[in-house]
């Protein structure tokens, strides 16, 4: 009987703009099972600046192992996986071995580490970053040459993009994408790109199939959301031609490129994709894990809300993150990929409590502010001014910032009128 090929690779995880060790990780692959194993460094667990990295390691000595828990989920612990390719940049990893493959059919199948260490360590979602043994940090440019692309080529990142979705990519146009890909979203196509201020930001295209203006949609989102009092990703719309490119502000550096360790909440709640979690489990683990508790369960509160008055129901796990501040504590991330859905039902996919189910009516919300730190006039006085920065969506839409045209609300109205609206403004009298 043919024995069963087995890959096993150290790979070297360490932290922040300085690269402070932090520990080793370890994949395995026997046949198709493959599983991690992360171990903590000494010096790690004894210097001041430790902390535990992902909700799901203890702060321990010694291998700490993880598998999938589902097929849907990630061979490495959470925070790990956080820093992988989403579905956009998997597809172009794929894409790109697959036209490799057919000049060398010798070449191994990608492995899910592969797919960990494709990605750009400038760009790297969070603080932590991945080195050989030898020192060599994955996916680091050479000497004077960048990977990660400035705003005036954005054009040329939009029509490699373009190319890939329908499927008539060159092997250049690969290349190009290659580890441009970003953590943060889906499967639209995207790039990280260095904004004119040198900020690191996320450039998100339009898609071929997009029967709306779907960019200026999340930009409109976002800037209803900092209106309605929640701290949100900056962005903005950038055109090329009579493309709309929506940029929008990463928030996991600071000032001086100083990287922020991140947890999505699924990392931190320990989720398997295939569960349904909820609302009321994520203000628990702000209690437990959070450097602002009380501040950030009302932030959370707020952002449902929100969510529900412009139909946002794409809002999974992954969309909610966390930022380290300091000893082993977390604040809630600013809110990011915010799109208004005009043709779903308004049901969220994470739950609000295991009790209530989905989110699907301002009545239950209200019915459950308590849990989140707000009393009835808290709760109602936070309506008021989510519901009023809503009702607002079409000057917003408007402005130039946005860009939207006249003839292109009618395509979004069911997503910000609609009869939630309706039973806001009657609780609160208007």
């Amino acid at each position: 009987m043919a024995t069963v090929a087995s890959i096993r690779r150290q790979v070297q995880l360490c932290i922040g703009k300085a690269g402070l060790p932090v520990g080793s990780l370890v994949y395995v692959r026997q046949g198709r099972r493959e599983n991690s194993a992360f171990a903590y460094d000494e010096g790690w667990l004894v210097s001041p600046a430790r902390f535990n990295v992902s909700a799901d390691l203890q702060l321990l000595a010694g291998h700490q192992s993880h598998k999938a828990a589902s097929p849907h989920d990630s061979v490495f612990h959470g925070a790990i996986a956080d820093t992988a390719p989403d579905a956009w940049g998997r597809r172009v990893i794929a894409r790109d071995h697959a036209k490799r493959r057919k000049d060398d059919p010798r070449l191994p199948a990608l492995t899910e580490l592969d797919y960990l260490l494709a990605v750009d360590d400038f760009s790297r979602v969070g603080a932590l970053r991945l080195r050989d043994p030898d020192g060599t940090l994955h996916r680091t440019p050479m000497l004077g040459r960048r990977s990660t692309p400035p705003l005036v080529e954005l054009e040329r990142v939009f029509l490699a993009s373009r190319a890939v979705e329908r499927g008539d990519e060159t092997a250049e146009d690969l290349r190009y994408l290659q580890g441009k890909g970003t953590s943060l979203g889906g499967m639209r196509p995207k790039c990280t790109l260095v904004d004119e201020d040198g900020r690191l930001a996320i450039g998100k295209f339009p898609s071929v199939g997009d029967a709306r203006s779907v960019t200026r949609g999340e930009v409109l989102a976002l800037k209803l959301a900092a209106l309605a009092g929640i701290d949100s990703a900056p962005a903005r719309v950038v055109t090329l031609g009579e493309v709309p490119v929506a940029v929008i502000h990463r928030f996991d550096r600071d000032e001086a490129d100083g990287r922020i360790p991140y947890q999505s909440a699924a990392s931190l709640l320990q989720a398997s994709r295939e569960e349904d979690r909820s609302y009321t489990e994520i203000a628990d683990a702000i209690r437990a894990y959070g450097h602002a508790p009380t501040q950030d369960v009302r932030q959370l509160w707020r952002r449902l809300v929100f969510n529900l008055l412009i139909t946002n129901v794409d809002d999974h796990l992954q969309n909610h993150g966390f930022l380290h501040v300091m000893y082993g504590q977390w604040r809630l991330a600013p809110a990011f990929d915010i799109n208004p859905f005009p043709d779903k039902e308004r049901e969220s996919k994470t739950w609000l409590s295991e009790q209530d189910g989905p989110i699907t009516d301002v009545g239950m919300l209200l019915a459950r502010a308590s849990y989140f730190g707000l009393d009835e006039a808290q709760a109602l006085a936070v309506l008021a001014e989510v519901h009023a920065a809503v009702t607002n969506w079409r000057q917003v839409a408007l402005s130039a910032e946005v860009g939207l045209r006249q003839a292109e609300l009618d395509d979004f109205a069911p997503a910000f009128e609609h009869e939630q609206m309706a039973a806001a403004a009657a609780l609160l009298g208007h």
